[in-house]
């Protein structure tokens, strides 16, 4: 693959990614849908694509994902969803694209992974951003879409780390996406019985469709097509682009504000986990 292909591919999956994040909020935000609701359409649809996708492509490969993955994959999209009720489409993609970094950077340290002195300091300034962002004060996030979507971000790091090594990673992810949606579904319906609330319009389903079929499903398999031609160290950092993405979109296209608070919070939290990334051999 050239290199010209590769950095359109990746910048494609990046945009997409930051995507879901301004989709998911702006139908939360300026529509009727519901959380529970935009979750089961995005993931029916994110399967269908991909089901879609599969069928075009020649050949076999092995590997149609697991439901232990599957539910990994149902935590991240369901909280997504929920914490992007309250929070900003910056806000919560820098949350989100942080958990998933040191969910994977802790696991590997679980592992027995030694880090050195600049990835040590790396990680204290990630976590001190992290933490300067959630303290209490008029501009800290509401804590529980803080919490919701770095639980979407631990769920998105189990399903990654799940994920390597278990065949082709397209196919693989079809089968998790398709694997979720009788979940979502049955959330649907619990939200629907237990707490009263199903709400939906044309425009909401058309946001959630979108960020299922283009953001999620055409996103991902553009990822996994450039994946192969990325090194390990390239391919995490370049990932922790989708914050600013997000964040730019958020103020471009839903006049978001950005405090001075989330934007040295954002420096500290994504400078501090790229050190990590790059200097790790």
């Amino acid at each position: 693959m050239s290199s010209y292909r590769v950095i359109v591919l990746t910048t494609l999956a990046m945009l997409a990614f930051a995507g879901n994040s301004l989709l998911c909020r702006v139908a939360l935000k300026d529509t009727g849908i519901d959380a529970a609701s935009f979750t089961s359409i995005r993931m029916s649809a994110g399967a269908l694509t991909l089901w879609l996708l599969l069928r075009l492509r020649a050949g076999r490969s092995s590997g149609g994902g697991n439901w232990l993955s599957a539910l990994a994959l149902f935590g991240y999209a369901a909280a997504f969803s929920f914490a992007y009720v309250s929070l900003s489409a910056a806000t919560g993609a820098l949350l989100l694209f942080g958990a998933v970094q040191m969910s994977m950077i802790s696991w590997g340290l679980f592992k027995g992974e030694r880090m050195r002195g600049p990835q040590l300091a790396g990680l204290a300034l990630a976590l001190a951003g992290l933490v300067g962002l959630l303290l209490p004060g008029l501009s800290a996030p509401p804590l529980a879409g803080a919490l919701l979507m770095i639980g979407a971000g631990v769920s998105w790091g189990v399903y990654s780390l799940r994920g390597k090594g278990a065949g082709d990673a397209t196919r693989v992810t079809a089968g998790n996406f398709l694997r979720t949606v009788p979940i979502a579904l049955l959330m649907s319906l619990a939200s629907m019985a237990w707490l009263g609330e199903a709400r939906l319009d044309a425009a909401g389903a058309g946001y959630a469709l979108a960020s299922g079929a283009l953001a999620s499903g055409v996103g991902y398999a553009i990822w996994y097509t450039a994946l192969p031609a990325l090194k390990a160290t390239h391919a995490a950092t370049v990932q922790l682009s989708v914050p600013v993405i997000a964040a730019l979109g958020g103020v471009v296209f839903l006049g978001e504000a950005l405090g001075v608070r989330a934007v040295l919070a954002a420096a500290a939290i994504l400078g501090g986990i790229a050190l990590v990334i790059i200097e790790k051999r």
